[in-house]
């Protein structure tokens, strides 16, 4: 009897239900290790993050009250943003105490976008227009100090003629050039004097009006 494995009174595992009981070994195999257990929570996958398609030239024109700090909260909003202002220009309007601000940069559509909605939102900001898309007349000054001697300075005039400049001041050693039109045509005049050598240069940056009969200071009249 004691060799009997019945003899305990309980039946064979096996015939529990009448299933076939697994053994140890398998129970053991079964069972999930801790290294390999899944993540409580998976997070969403990242978002993308707007203004991350092509980066392009836009011109944006501000109208904003001429009063103090202006100035500086509109370039402090546009450095936050992280934009490198290529040329700001300032001036005044026919409105005595309005100022017209003509602000190029180099950012995505979406980016600049928002930069504009925030910059419509900042104080004594009246009205803020993106032009790059719109038909405009672009304008730009430069004043252009160039290397001059007595052998090279007829080709210099001749250049300055064609490009439709204006000599402003002529010196033994130098020329003072002013030179006027769009980006693209001041930086043609002054890859071309740049081989006679530029002792000075200073641009306006560009000033930019849409053309056609809307005004976009007519808007902000009060």
């Amino acid at each position: 009897m004691s060799g009997d494995p019945a003899s305990n009174g309980k039946a064979p595992a096996e015939a529990v239900g009448g299933l076939p009981a697994r053994s140890a070994g398998a129970a053991s195999t079964a069972a999930p290790s801790v290294g390999s257990a899944a993540p409580a929570h998976i997070g969403p996958p990242a978002r993308a993050l707007p203004g991350g398609g092509e980066t392009r030239r836009h011109t944006l024109i501000a109208i904003v009250l001429d009063k103090p700090g202006v100035l500086n909260r509109v370039s402090s909003l546009m450095r936050a943003r992280n934009f490198n202002i290529d040329s700001l220009a300032v001036s005044h309007t026919d409105q005595p105490d309005i100022s017209r601000m003509t602000i190029t940069l180099h950012g995505d559509d979406v980016a600049v976008e928002q930069a504009a909605k925030q910059l419509y939102r900042l104080i004594d900001v009246l009205k803020v227009q993106d032009v790059t898309s719109d038909p405009t007349v672009d304008h730009e000054l430069a004043l252009v100090k160039i290397r001059a001697t007595d052998s090279n300075r007829a080709e210099i005039l001749t250049i300055v003629e064609l490009s439709k400049g204006r000599v402003v001041d002529l010196a033994g050693e130098s020329v003072i050039v002013e030179v006027t039109g769009t980006e693209t045509e001041v930086d043609a005049f002054v890859a071309l004097v740049r081989t006679y050598g530029i002792k000075e240069l200073v641009r306006t940056g560009a000033v930019v009006m849409a053309r056609g009969s809307a005004s976009i200071e007519e808007a902000t009249k009060r």
